[in-house]
């Protein structure tokens, strides 16, 4: 079992501003989400902007108007840098992740987006929707949002509305809908404009952590410069994984990353047994590759 005394009081309190763990969280429950400013430090965000400069350079636009016609999103992070499976396990969003969902919380997804100027509104949605499980109800994930870049106002900052994480109902006005995921759909103007909204301005290196059912979407970018997030999701150790991280992040890489990462991403077991391998944990199925490769 680990040191939750060790883990929350210790590591992370430089990034409370000396509040306690447990006020923070209160805040977060009530409002649906928490931010902290420069938490990552200038030379983490430098090696990532260098680790994702291949990928982005591909400049692959999204397939329809939830992706966004004018960003880029680079998906399964973990395979495609150790600083982001170092990311995935920073322990002032796994503290929040594992106290919302567990000690056996894993990893659901892990992106890029990158929005370009010109970018439009994206439709609202909440990122444990896919669950299909009837509004108001508990959160199925913690959603963290790294700003890589500033996030400003004009360059498309994620937009949120404070304390719908409680609401009920699966559809707001503007909410995304089957038709948005067709690359045919295209949007005519803004219908999910709210004056209740709030743009979630952050300096670079910043977090911001939000419950899966927080209605929240991807602001328009009306300035000169892209603006890149990422964001690792979680969910509980009992739900299937948004992406399949199995496949997106081969044995041979999964192998050379962290315990903590490797558990994420599903070498573990939910507890009693829920996970297993032919009848044995997986991490036994990884070393035992690893023995013969």
């Amino acid at each position: 079992m680990r040191n939750h005394l060790l883990m929350i009081e210790s590591p992370i309190n430089r990034w409370l501003g000396g509040r306690s763990f447990d006020d923070c969280r209160e805040q977060f429950d009530t409002d649906g989400y928490i931010i902290f400013e420069h938490v990552l430090p200038e030379q983490i965000i430098n090696d990532i902007h260098s680790a994702l400069a291949p990928h982005l350079g591909l400049n692959i636009p999204g397939r329809n108007e939830f992706e966004g016609r004018h960003s880029n999103r680079v998906y399964a992070l973990p395979a495609k840098g150790r600083i982001f499976a170092d990311l995935i396990t920073h322990p002032l969003a796994l503290a929040f992740a594992e106290a919302d969902l567990g000690d056996d919380c894993l990893l659901s997804a892990c992106l890029a987006i990158n929005l370009h100027p010109g970018e439009s509104p994206q439709p609202w949605h909440f990122d444990d929707s896919h669950y299909q499980w009837p509004r108001p109800r508990p959160s199925l994930g913690v959603s963290a949002f790294w700003a890589i870049d500033e996030t400003t106002a004009l360059n498309g900052a994620t937009e949120i509305l404070p304390g719908s994480h409680r609401w009920s109902g699966d559809h707001i006005g503007g909410a995304v809908t089957v038709e948005d995921f067709s690359q045919a759909r295209i949007r005519d103007g803004d219908p999910g404009a709210r004056d209740d909204a709030i743009k979630v301005v952050m300096p670079s290196g910043s977090l911001m952590l939000a419950k899966g059912t927080l209605w929240h979407r991807g602001g328009a970018n009306r300035s000169d410069k892209p603006r890149m997030i990422i964001t690792p999701q979680y969910c509980p150790g009992w739900t299937r994984q948004l992406e399949n991280m199995a496949i997106a992040v081969p044995p041979a890489i999964a192998k050379e990353l962290s315990p903590r990462a490797r558990e994420l991403i599903g070498y573990s077991i939910h507890p009693p047994f829920m996970g297993y391998v032919d009848g044995r944990h997986p991490k036994r199925a990884l070393e035992d590759k690893s023995h013969k490769d």
